[in-house]
C-alpha cells in the first residue's frame, strides 16, 4: 500500500514538473460549473470556476499564465451593483461580460490590457461578471443583450 501512495505522489509531482503540466497558478480554486451564452444563431458553453467570496473575488484569474477558450470564471457579487474590475497581476487580456440579474449581457469589455491597474467597469447595477479569455466573445458572436444561462440568474435547470 505503501508503495502504491508513494507512486501516485511520484506521479503527481511529476505531472507538476512537466511544462504543458497543470501548475498551482492554473488550479482552479473554487467550484467549477456549467455555464452557457445563448448567441444570435447558437449556444456556446462553458465550464466556469466560480467566484463568491471576497477572497476569490480578489484573486480573480491573477498569476494564470493561460485560460482555455472553453473556461472562465463566474464573480457572483450577491446583489445588483456598480462593478468596477482591473487587470492588476493578471498575465493575460480577457474578455469580461458584465451580467444582470436576469442573465443579460450588459457590457462586454473586449481585449483587457493585462497588469494595467485602469478599472474596467460600468455603472449599470450587474449581479455577475463572466471572464473568459480574450477574442473569444468576438470568436462566438457573443453581444450586448444575449443571454448568459446559469443557476445564479435563475434561468438554468
Amino acid at each position: 500500500m505503501l508503495r502504491f501512495v508513494l507512486t501516485i505522489l511520484l506521479f503527481a509531482c511529476a505531472l507538476l514538473a512537466q511544462p504543458g503540466g497543470l501548475r498551482a497558478q492554473d488550479a482552479p480554486l473554487s467550484k467549477i460549473e456549467p455555464l452557457t451564452i445563448a448567441t444570435e444563431g447558437d449556444a456556446v458553453m462553458f465550464t466556469v470556476e466560480i467566484a463568491d467570496t471576497e477572497e476569490l473575488r480578489s484573486r480573480g484569474l491573477m498569476f494564470r499564465q493561460r485560460l482555455p477558450e472553453e473556461r472562465g470564471m463566474l464573480f457572483d457579487f450577491g446583489d445588483p451593483r456598480p462593478v468596477a474590475m482591473w487587470m492588476k497581476n493578471t498575465y493575460i487580456s480577457l474578455d469580461m461580460l458584465f451580467i444582470r440579474e436576469d442573465g443579460t449581457i450588459a457590457y462586454i469589455a473586449e481585449n483587457t490590457v493585462p497588469k494595467s491597474l485602469d478599472t474596467v467597469g460600468i455603472s449599470e447595477p450587474v449581479l455577475a461578471v463572466l471572464e473568459l479569455a480574450a477574442g473569444v466573445s468576438r470568436k462566438h458572436g457573443i453581444r450586448a443583450g444575449d443571454t448568459v444561462y446559469h443557476r445564479l440568474f435563475r434561468n438554468a435547470e
